[in-house]
């Protein structure tokens, strides 16, 4: 028979149950307000919400201050030429984005449709891109937290080209459902960050197409180049997924055009290892030239990029070189 479980064993136990409930109960709680949030946007005019944005984005820029002076770092050393006047007026700008970039996932599903896309959405390399989605080869397309990344997914699947992407799962599970619920609506899959090695290659041997953020840094023993003035660490997978099965790498975006809700779909690079230079075939140069692709894109409307994130940190690991062994005979002497 097994021991009686000690007091201190039950009051541990119980400390525990007390803290998942609690923390549930937050989750439920955080959901409850965000889902409130998007009914309410829901309920507006776009061009409202637009207006909320703009004073949201002072409020968080020049009130609050929040993660100001990530931003501003960051900021400092894409553009060295900038001084504190121009970078302030772009992190509200950027502000503004972020939030219009909520409400246009809000309002997405009941604007932009098979009946109406063409008022919203426009092309650019149309056949180009649309010529490679239909390739039965499989298609990496890769973009950055870049324009409104949310609904490129949901655009692209109501055109009828699934995609597959690999994101780490929210810790708010009522969050995660709900947005995962969104993004599935027109076909777009989410796969699990961890342990996801056989469906991804499940994806590219059937000639799926799998769509990754390749601006999220990998750690000290990630793929490390220059990116905006700075070195980064990048996912290696990135690059591998098409040095190992021959897929097309493209790197793809989706940005507004002046007005909410109204978006551009274009294609920034092709790296297509049919056609490429055989210079490209490594993981560090094939990095090094989506990464670069990512840049030109960025520089074109900056305030449209997610400067909040920390994607530089840390510095890459100093290489160690070997000590080369002195022959006995210099030892000796």
């Amino acid at each position: 028979m097994g021991r009686p479980p000690t007091h201190s064993n039950w009051d541990s136990g119980k400390a525990v149950g007390v803290a998942v409930r609690l923390k549930l109960l937050t989750d439920w709680l955080v959901y409850f307000l965000v889902r409130v949030i998007i009914c309410v946007m829901q309920t507006l005019r776009i061009e409202t919400c637009h207006w909320l944005a703009h004073g949201l984005s002072i409020l968080a820029c020049d009130v609050v201050r929040l993660r100001y002076r990530v931003v501003d770092e960051n900021l400092q050393h894409a553009f060295p030429t900038w001084d504190a006047r121009t970078r302030q007026h772009f992190i509200r700008r950027m502000w503004e984005h972020l939030f219009l970039m909520v409400a246009e996932v809000a309002q997405v599903r009941r604007t932009i449709h098979e009946m109406s896309w063409k008022r919203f959405v426009t092309f650019r390399d149309k056949p180009l891109l649309v010529g490679y989605l239909l390739d039965p080869r499989p298609t990496v397309l890769v973009t950055g937290h870049y324009g409104n990344f949310e609904v490129a997914g949901y655009v692209l699947g109501m055109f009828g080209f699934p995609s597959f992407t690999i994101a780490r799962k929210l810790d708010n599970p009522f969050l995660d459902r709900f947005i995962n619920r969104f993004r599935g609506s027109t076909g777009q899959f989410i796969l699990p960050k961890q342990g996801c090695a056989p469906q991804v290659e499940a994806v590219l041997q059937m000639g799926g197409t799998l769509s990754l953020l390749g601006d999220q840094h990998a750690g000290d023993k990630g793929c490390w180049v220059e990116f905006l003035g700075r070195p980064a660490s990048c996912h290696k997978a990135v690059a591998l997924f098409t040095l190992t099965s021959g897929a097309p790498q493209i790197v793809s975006y989706l940005r507004r055009t002046g007005r909410p809700l109204h978006f551009e779909i274009g294609v920034a690079g092709v790296a297509d290892p049919r056609t490429w230079d055989s210079r490209l075939a490594g993981v560090k140069p094939l990095t090094r030239w989506y990464n670069e692709r990512l840049e030109e894109l960025i520089l074109e409307a900056p305030e449209q990029y997610w400067w909040v994130h920390r994607r530089w940190k840390g510095q890459p690991p100093q290489r160690r070189d070997k000590p080369v062994e002195r022959p006995r005979d210099a030892k000796a002497a």
